[in-house]
């Protein structure tokens, strides 16, 4: 007596049974997974590509502002108005007066 494959006259299974259908899963399942240039790592090291290029463009628009605010500092008149502004300096015969209001940003030392 003779077995017959019921599944033999289907078609998916004439499909499954072609060894150029497992070869081409194969070639597809190694390179979306398993290959060292798969298509996710391939992703990742594009969105890392991305935000350093963002990162790139951010540090040379601030070499831009720094380079423009050195320009500004060789000017000894720009140079007192900076440390007066941000480090609070003052001649000696002056007197600083910081008016703090209510909701600011800036917290009281205790």
């Amino acid at each position: 007596m003779k077995f017959k494959n019921p599944y033999k006259d289907k078609k998916w299974f004439k499909y499954l049974g072609n060894k150029y259908v497992w070869v081409l899963l194969f070639f597809i399942v190694w390179m979306l997974f398993l290959d060292n240039y798969s298509y996710f790592d391939h992703r990742f090291l594009d969105e890392q590509i991305n935000e350093l290029q963002d990162n790139k463009k951010y540090y040379q628009e601030e070499i831009k502002k720094d380079q423009e605010q050195i320009k500004l500092l060789k000017n000894p008149e720009q140079i007192e108005k900076y440390a007066r502004e941000k480090y609070f300096m003052k001649k000696d015969s002056e007197d600083i007066y910081i008016i703090q209001f209510e909701g600011d940003t800036i917290q009281e030392k205790e």
